[in-house]
């Protein structure tokens, strides 16, 4: 059976509404048939997929099942060639510099349409916000009345369309101006000593550079400014030093300005990147460590649509570099191009982990079957204090004097504050001194207040050992799942030992690696499962949810425990690995199996709107009251 992640061999076309991905992708249309992603090919020396090829293109990841979506994975190369096409457009309209161009679209956020229609309204305006252009001074009393004078005389009124056209040239004129202006200068003339004003260097052999503001300093203060810039602030818009000017620096300059840190040019064309997959809500950026590849999903790109479907997807690299974890250590150290070349010496060559993560929420793994408002919902009431809280309200009462918590230790309900001494009824919270004579009155709480309050009090109880029902099972799973790499170091030793004591080769024995992968991915599927079951509202629909959860852990159960104890197993099938060969295949193919019909059965209810819940969901319907409550 193949896998949930293996992409199809058919080519995908993805047309953006705002044709920011059409001409790039028909180019490279050949390229994408002479190369196949398979998540099933074995594997070599290197099992990280990354690559120094800039044409290095993953196909589109194809529909087949309705658990899944459709998407396109991209390199950093593609990206920056789809940014150049955006620049070339806006640059042949405006008749600007690709310089100015890119700086304009930055400031509009990538919107094009945006960017046209202001400035066809007013160009001077957005080039001085977008830190192409200085803003002109006010011109003065005197020279405004001559201007009017002038004309006035005799001269045609000029239309609002003329008027904006002429302005339209006057700035595309200025721009090109501004946009020539010499940025690299040096003092070479020996009767000017230029003296920088940030470090106060005035060597003769000093290189001054300035931006179209003309404010000038020397080179290793505009090296250690951007490198600053990019290692401490992450900024790929970086302005001119000189306070309060607002000259942004073209990617041109900083290029120059850090032509020897190789580390920190490819830095800053990262964050550039970035930026521009931040803008567009179709594009989202591999969240792992030391990756660049961009995934493009346009059928995820609102939220109203997150409501019926999880859109878990795959950036198409594996594995994490080692250039990742030295960025964890030290940011400043981060390095794309070690990120390419080396792979990691912490995991096995067997655990070669898919980047798998969710387009619409921030959660960085599949959170499959479960949708990501109610995922979010989940891991906020697993990592705050609300279950402390809750625990608190369960077991303890507060004194009606000074509001201490006090625990009730004991069987009397004869209760004494130890911090203000106050005696009072555990069952009533009444003053003790009304409880010694003749005028008891806890029984009269039975009819009403009691009666409330312990009611109260068991459902607060109930509705935590619901919770601890669902978070022990889901926080096993996920521990048996984080544990998985040493059972991938174990199955790689057992597939070695196969390999010794029976005639199978490497190839033959790979139904081990293949058993291991299904096994986690079910157990994160399984994991997510009992957030869900949390949330639901009770039913047929959640009955015959957990009807197939059941089926699917007692599936997984029997195969883990084959593979993690199969060591007695294998001494006792040594002479006939090929039936255990076909057990664990067996069982392998089922556990998909039933994994399968998890998946598929409850993205169905998500696009019939068969599920309900027993919170309040965007998009579904008021939520139906459950017994125990959820907090």
């Amino acid at each position: 059976m193949s896998s949930d992640y293996e992409f199809s061999d058919n080519e995908g076309e993805y047309y953006d509404s705002d044709e920011m991905m059409d001409d790039y992708q028909n180019d490279d249309d050949e390229e994408m048939e002479t190369y196949e992603y398979n998540n099933n090919n074995n594997t070599n020396d290197n099992d990280y997929d990354y690559t120094n090829d800039d044409d290095f293109r993953i196909p589109t990841k194809s529909k087949s099942k309705s658990y899944q979506v459709e998407y396109t994975s991209l390199t950093q190369s593609l990206v920056e060639k789809a940014m150049k096409e955006e620049v070339d457009h806006v640059s042949g309209i405006f008749g600007v510099e690709p310089s100015t161009a890119t700086l304009l679209l930055r400031h509009s956020g990538w919107n094009k349409e945006r960017l046209i229609d202001k400035y066809m309204e007013n160009p001077t305006q957005v080039l001085v916000e977008s830190g192409c252009q200085v803003p002109e001074p006010i011109p003065s009393s005197s020279s405004s009345h001559s201007v009017d004078d002038k004309s006035g005389s005799g001269s045609r009124r000029a239309t609002r369309s003329s008027s904006k056209l002429s302005l339209l040239s006057s700035s595309i004129t200025s721009s090109n101006r501004s946009s020539s202006h010499k940025k690299i200068s040096s003092t070479s003339d020996s009767s000017t000593t230029f003296t920088c004003p940030i470090c106060y260097d005035d060597s003769p052999s000093l290189t001054a550079l300035s931006l179209t503001c003309a404010h000038s300093a020397c080179s290793g203060c505009w090296n250690a400014y951007a490198i600053s810039k990019i290692r401490d602030e992450g900024e790929h818009c970086i302005r001119c030093m000189t306070e309060g000017c607002a000259i942004v620096a073209p990617d041109e300059f900083i290029h120059s300005v850090l032509r020897d840190d190789g580390k920190d040019l490819i830095r800053f064309q990262e964050l550039v990147v970035r930026g521009f997959v931040a803008s567009n809500p179709k594009l989202k950026f591999c969240p792992y460590p030391g990756c660049t590849n961009t995934v493009s999903c346009p059928s995820a790109a609102g939220k109203s649509v997150l409501s019926t479907l999880v859109p878990i997807v795959s950036c198409g690299a594996r594995g994490i570099t080692s250039s990742a974890s030295n960025q964890n250590q030290n940011p400043s150290s981060f390095s794309t191009s070690s990120a390419l070349s080396t792979t990691t010496t912490t995991t096995t060559s067997l655990h070669n982990k898919e980047h798998i993560f969710c387009f619409g929420c921030p959660i960085e793994s599949d959170h499959r079957p479960v949708i990501c408002a109610v995922a979010r919902l989940w891991m906020k009431k697993c990592e705050d204090d609300s279950e402390t809280a809750n625990w608190i309200k369960s077991n303890t009462k507060e004194c009606s004097q000074c509001q201490s918590t006090i625990e009730k230790n004991g069987g009397c309900n004869h209760m004494t504050c130890k911090k203000c001494r106050y005696e009072f009824c555990w069952v009533c919270m009444g003053p003790w001194s009304e409880h010694g004579t003749a005028w008891y009155s806890c029984n009269r709480y039975d009819e009403k207040g009691g009666v409330e309050a312990r009611d109260a009090q068991s459902r607060s109880r109930a509705s935590l050992e619901r919770y601890l029902h669902y978070y022990n099972r889901w926080a096993n799973h996920e521990q048996s799942t984080k544990l998985s790499l040493d059972l991938y170091a174990k199955t790689e030793k057992k597939m070695s030992d196969m390999q010794i004591t029976s005639s199978l080769t490497w190839i033959e024995v790979q139904f081990m690696k293949k058993a291991v992968e299904a096994l986690e991915k079910c157990r994160e599927t399984l994991k997510w499962t009992y957030a869900m079951g949390y949330y639901l509202g009770r039913g047929n629909e959640k009955e015959l949810f957990e009807d197939n959860q059941r089926d699917l852990e007692r599936a997984v159960e029997d195969l883990a425990e084959l593979l993690e104890g199969g060591g007695v197993e294998m001494e006792k099938e040594k002479e006939n690995v090929g039936g255990l060969r076909q057990r664990i295949t067996d069982k392998t193919v089922y556990v998909q199996k039933r994994n399968e019909i998890m998946l598929e059965d409850t993205a169905i209810g998500f696009q019939d709107g068969r599920w309900k819940w027993n919170v309040g969901v965007d998009g579904f319907e008021e939520p139906i009251e459950d017994f125990g409550g959820v907090v």
